[in-house]
């Protein structure tokens, strides 16, 4: 899946020119957290979030609350970025100019890397330079919500398939190591190994569930040198 199979498309926009207080009001009345904000071309020039509009002079929560120590040593531009966060009144001015976007055809494992590795909570979608939706964690919970429990089935597998997709999907993993084996009699899965952590039985067995057509899964693995739940 892709940007544009689970991106909002009716995006609320804000304008530089506006002020923060019609900002606070749109995300109230919207019940949303953040917003990209686009100029008059409809060219994507930033994003604006709760985040930019939490320390401000209006609410009285602009004060300096690092140690007296810390305030001493800092650069006089941090001091300047924090007043101008909490004192200016346009959009412009507080927003996160440096933002991160995506086109239509980013794949959905590269939007959830960089939601996570970034710390955003939303990614905006260009076409051509032109905001046409946004993707938020919220979209990857809403693909995730409208995906089936029915998987596809393999009409009435064998223990040798069932074993070789097992085999397949584990070989594939960073976790794995040759020590581990797998049986499979009558359907059921039965895991034979030694790991480190519990971490890696769960995961194995859970590998083994979601092969097609399984019966069952029984664990016959130890662990080497780490005791389980700890």
């Amino acid at each position: 899946m892709r940007a544009i199979d689970v991106m909002t498309t009716s995006v609320v926009s804000i304008k530089p020119e506006m002020t923060v207080r019609e900002t606070a009001k749109i995300f109230v009345e919207q019940r949303i957290s953040g917003a990209p904000v686009v100029d008059v071309n409809g060219q994507l020039v930033g994003m604006i979030s709760e985040g930019d509009l939490l320390h401000r002079e209006e609410i009285e929560t602009d004060g300096d609350r690092r140690p007296r120590w810390l305030s001493f040593f800092s650069r006089m531009d941090g001091d300047a970025q924090r007043y101008v966060k909490s004192h200016a009144r346009k959009v412009e001015d507080v927003m996160t100019s440096q933002v991160i976007s995506v086109d239509e055809t980013t794949s959905l494992q590269e939007i959830a890397d960089l939601l996570e590795t970034k710390h955003i909570k939303r990614v905006p979608v260009l076409r051509a330079g032109k905001l046409v939706g946004i993707v938020s964690r919220s979209n990857l919970i809403q693909a995730l919500a409208s995906t089936s429990d029915d998987e596809v089935q393999i009409a009435s597998p064998s223990d040798a398939e069932i074993r070789a997709l097992l085999m397949g999907e584990i070989a594939g993993q960073k976790w794995s190591y040759v020590g581990r084996n797998v049986v499979v009699r009558d359907g059921i899965v039965h895991l034979w190994g030694s790991v480190w952590s519990s971490d890696e039985i769960r995961a194995t067995r859970i590998a083994a569930e979601n092969i097609p057509g399984i019966k069952g899964v029984e664990e016959h693995i130890e662990t080497q040198g780490i005791q389980l739940g700890i």
